[in-house]
């Protein structure tokens, strides 16, 4: 898994986390008292939307008599200083456990916080992949979007330096226990809906072709969750209350997240960072207008992975030889995108041509993801891309 030492491993050999244990069913976020230590101060971290929506109100009542600080000034693309400041809430009380109730952002502030809180580092000390060493307090993450996967790595991904995103990844990140509540999810707009089914599919697609660390256990799981994302994306999005729909996408993004966790994701994540960070799109919709070229761009070296992935979405390609398997993959994931009613062209998230320099530069930056990719992407080819997806 990323930040693993895998000197001593042997071509064929690898090493597996399976991340958190895992509750699964719809009103499971109301029963989470049961897999706290017993009386211990909790710390709740959150965001103010998700609050006023009610979403936390079923945990938040499941902890009963119990010291609670709910900290939920989580923005989006969070900050360092965001972290510090739950850290802050969370020693005003003596903290014993963490909870993390969201998207990807409070979930990756719950996680970041845990830690500090638990091992008492200081943060500029553990960016980076392994630097992390220490044990944080226990944490229990419920997701409220079927997309990040945060909830199932030991990943926390922070905006530092205004507009950089930086990633701690460690063991030690991973939540204690993951919450799979789909009742929380039935209320998400389209939009949210397709941008973070999106975001899954990329994490399964990314890990299954990951140049490193890529092994049997994250393929399999890979597989599994682009067949449950794909086969439900479009009713999700069509039939928001659709429990069965939504159950099968927080289940997929889920599994998605175990996988990359495991084998990490690669050159669309490093090209829509930048787009998150200096333009502000969602992070599922950046990968959304990336996926395609990046699958271009790969292609020469994925195209064996493509057949294998397109058989999970349309079994019906199973008659074609590897490059039509290959070719009907970008062609399901690109009618998947557009039947989402996502934007498909950089243009239309204000991105302009005096951007794509800017935007080359920083996904330079993000070499723990492009370390990943199955062919080498250039500060030239990163251009490109971005030209292409303009």
């Amino acid at each position: 898994m990323a930040g693993r030492d895998t000197a001593l491993l042997m071509p064929n050999q690898f090493k597996f986390d399976f991340g958190p244990r895992l509750v699964n069913g719809a009103g499971s976020s109301a029963q989470i008292a049961s897999l706290l230590p017993d009386e211990c101060p909790i710390l709740f971290v959150t965001d103010a939307n998700l609050r006023e929506l009610g979403l936390a109100d079923a945990a938040l009542a499941g902890l009963g008599e119990r010291d609670v600080a709910i900290f939920d000034a989580v923005e989006e693309d969070p900050s360092a200083d965001t972290v510090l400041a739950a850290v802050a809430a969370g020693k005003a009380i003596d903290a014993g456990a963490v909870i993390g109730l969201g998207g990807g952002s409070p979930m990756d502030v719950a996680k970041t916080a845990a830690y500090l809180l638990g091992s008492g580092e200081a943060i500029g000390d553990i960016y980076g992949v392994g630097n992390a060493k220490g044990e944080g307090l226990p944490l229990i993450l419920i997701p409220t979007t079927a997309g990040t996967g945060s909830e199932a790595t030991p990943i926390s991904i922070l905006t530092v330096e205004g507009d950089t995103k930086m990633g701690i990844v460690a063991p030690a990140l991973y939540a204690k226990w993951a919450v799979l509540d789909a009742a929380l999810t039935t209320g998400l707009p389209r939009s949210v809906t397709a941008a973070t089914g999106i975001d899954a599919m990329v994490h399964a697609i990314e890990a299954y072709t990951s140049k490193r660390l890529k092994n049997p256990l994250s393929d399999a799981m890979a597989l599994e969750a682009l067949r449950l994302l794909s086969a439900n994306i479009r009713k999700a999005c069509a039939q928001p209350d659709d429990l069965a729909a939504r159950e099968a996408m927080l289940l997929g993004s889920y599994l998605a997240g175990v996988a990359f966790a495991n084998a990490p994701v690669a050159g669309v994540h490093a090209l829509a960072y930048p787009l998150g960070g200096h333009f502000h799109v969602p992070h599922g919709l950046s990968n959304a207008l990336m996926l395609p070229h990046v699958l271009g761009h790969n292609m020469k070296a994925a195209r064996e992975d493509y057949g294998q992935l397109a058989l999970a979405i349309d079994p019906a390609l199973a008659g074609e030889g590897t490059q039509g398997r290959a070719k009907g993959f970008i062609d399901a994931m690109l009618a998947i995108i557009a039947d989402t009613g996502l934007d498909t062209r950089l243009s239309g998230v204000g991105v302009a041509a005096g951007d794509l320099d800017l935007l080359a530069d920083e996904a330079m930056k993000q070499e723990r993801l492009l370390i990943n990719n199955p062919v080498e992407i250039t500060r030239d080819d990163a251009r490109r891309l971005y030209q292409a997806a303009l």
